[in-house]
């Protein structure tokens, strides 16, 4: 169980919560005056999807927009790409 993401807001991490699959904790933890949210899980590529990180579903809807034949931008493509390396 790895840290996947971290919140300042509750209901923002429990919402995260809900989405993930597997073993998954939330534990908080006060950093001086203010609470955060630290959300444990497997470090899957379902799990990254569901948080919506590392712009997951944008590369979806560009493979998307390319498999139809249709024009993706595909400078978007390789900054997506670099970023997962």
């Amino acid at each position: 169980m790895k840290l996947l993401n971290t919140y300042d807001d509750k209901d923002e991490a429990e919402e995260a919560e809900k989405k993930v699959l597997g073993a998954k904790r939330l534990a908080s933890e006060r950093d001086g005056i203010k609470t955060i949210y630290n959300l444990f899980d497997q470090p899957t590529w379902s799990n990254f999807y569901a948080l919506n990180m590392y712009d997951l579903k944008e590369l979806k809807g560009l493979l998307g927009l390319k498999a139809q034949g249709e024009v993706a931008n595909i400078e978007r493509h390789g900054e997506i790409i670099k970023m997962l390396g």
